[in-house]
């Protein structure tokens, strides 16, 4: 899926000088992305725009040929569940269940991927072992990585990962990074990473200063 953006601007706060707001340019299938940005420049606002959580902007996305603006909730809720995934920054765990049930309640739309499957990466991020603990109970960096698993566990082409490893040291990102690139070759995705400026070793096709 392709990405246009066309001179897009927040309409709830003036951004600075970049090159993502008020421009155009265009995010291509099966590619790897990099927002580089420090905190505030409003790069959760970007994700959500492309998520459509929030249409305050001016200007157009568009996907593939349709702009995301005629999109109605059952189209959003159609390509949530299989054309897009998503690591919030904020996480979005439900704290009250367990890391496994989280994941299941994305995974069980699509069963997308088999329980085995998902301890097998749970296992590789090492957090196999915190399966039936409830979310409220893990830290904030084992936390990070159920999301990013469970982000992991639907059909997607574009992956959002807002800040994903900001809590994670840097054996378990190197163990992300491998996971999350095996899944986005698997899907023949474009990943779109947020960062404060760590590029994890990764070999982007473009990297755009927020």
């Amino acid at each position: 899926m392709q990405i246009t953006i066309q001179n897009i601007t927040p309409n709830f706060f003036t951004p600075a000088s970049s090159e993502v707001w008020s421009k155009y340019f265009e995010l291509l299938p099966n590619s790897k992305y990099l927002i580089k940005a420090v905190s505030g420049s409003g790069k959760s606002s970007f994700f959500n725009f492309l998520y459509g959580l929030n249409n305050r902007y001016s200007g157009s996305i568009i996907f593939d040929k349709t702009t995301i603006a005629s999109f109605s909730e059952n189209d959003w809720t159609s390509l949530r569940r299989e054309k897009i995934s998503i690591v919030f920054q904020g996480l979005r765990l439900f704290p009250e269940l367990t890391a496994l049930e989280n994941i299941q309640l994305k995974n069980t739309l699509t069963n997308h991927k088999s329980e085995t499957e998902i301890l097998a990466m749970l296992a590789q991020l090492d957090v196999d072992q915190l399966a039936h603990k409830k979310a409220e109970t893990l830290s904030y960096g084992q936390q990070q990585r159920v999301a990013i698993v469970r982000a992991l566990c639907q059909p997607f082409k574009i992956l959002l990962l807002d800040e994903p490893f900001s809590h994670i040291d840097q054996a378990q990102i190197t163990n992300a990074v491998n996971l999350v690139s095996q899944e986005v070759e698997q899907n023949k995705a474009t990943i779109i990473i947020a960062s404060l400026g760590d590029t994890y070793n990764i070999n982007y096709t473009k990297t755009l200063l927020l």
